[in-house]
């Protein structure tokens, strides 16, 4: 009989040092075989320590899926500070966070992960001055990322499914795609989650399980909504599920759940939300 590796096994969002994410240790604990990674600090961002935690992964019988680039200076504090400071559209830090992707990339390839990710920040609309110089970088850091044979995957929220599919066309790179955030798109308010996966379907190569409550109408898209514990929020974690398998995604089912603050917490509703996904993958996947 021949054997294939399980549909959908399901992962949690981990950090090195960085502090987004919880320690491989709460990974390990709760025995999920994959784990996406926030990246180090640059202190930390070397070779030696890429080894020592590719070890540890390895040794817990966790793949690293994708390592994601995050930036000193942002601010998630409202949606105004975020399109200001996220990711690499500022102008004032762009130069120097490509370059910092760069270097994640290189990070990645040393832990042995297959793709980098990164929140790109509010893409301006196509016909802004700015928009032609930011596919320009963004194709810059795919050919760094090629080099190591890896992908680029951007992080929705901050863009419509549309305006994201037509910057990527623009892009017009092999290894560039989605990690699809079905919460994002209901706390940043811009569109519909269920809707927007089918829309970009063939793109998505990573994805979240993550969950949030819309703001009210007349706020979407200028007041947050409100992350939750996977199950209680109004993705429709069934509905994401099924359209993820009838879409052919079949990768990692990857849990975030940003409450760094409640450590406890967290672990509980990673839990719970591990509970969640075992029974839907069974019910939808067979598996």
């Amino acid at each position: 009989m021949t054997s294939h590796k399980p549909y959908w096994p399901i992962g949690v969002f981990t950090s090195v040092d960085a502090g987004l994410g919880v320690h491989l240790e709460v990974a390990q604990d709760l025995k999920v075989p994959t784990v996406q990674v926030h990246a180090p600090h640059p202190h930390t961002r070397t070779r030696e320590h890429a080894q020592a935690f590719r070890a540890k992964c390895d040794a817990a019988g966790i793949q690293v899926t994708v390592i994601f680039g995050g930036f000193d200076g942002e601010s998630y504090a409202d949606i105004p500070t975020t399109a200001r400071t996220v990711g690499l559209v500022p102008l004032e830090t762009r130069a120097s966070r490509v370059a910092e992707m760069k270097e994640i990339s290189d990070f990645a390839s040393w832990v042995g992960c297959p793709a980098i990710g990164l929140h790109i920040g509010f893409v301006p609309e196509s016909s802004s001055p700015d928009y032609s110089e930011l596919v320009r970088v963004t194709q810059d850091l795919l050919t760094h990322a090629a080099n190591h044979g890896q992908a680029v995957h951007l992080e929705t929220g901050q863009e419509s499914a549309d305006h994201l599919l037509e910057f990527i066309e623009d892009v017009n790179r092999p290894n560039l795609g989605i990690n699809f955030d079905p919460a994002n798109m209901i706390l940043y308010g811009t569109g519909n989650p269920i809707e927007a996966l089918r829309k970009v379907a063939r793109y998505v190569r990573s994805i979240h399980c993550k969950d949030a409550l819309w703001a009210p109408v007349n706020e979407r898209g200028k007041s947050w909504g409100q992350e939750v514990a996977l199950g209680t929020g109004d993705v429709g974690m069934e509905a994401y599920l099924t359209t993820l398998w009838e879409i052919g995604y079949r990768g990692p089912l990857t849990i975030e759940r940003e409450i760094p603050h409640d450590p406890v917490q967290q672990k509980k509703d990673l839990a719970s939300a591990l509970e969640l996904l075992t029974g839907l993958r069974k019910k939808i996947a067979n598996c």
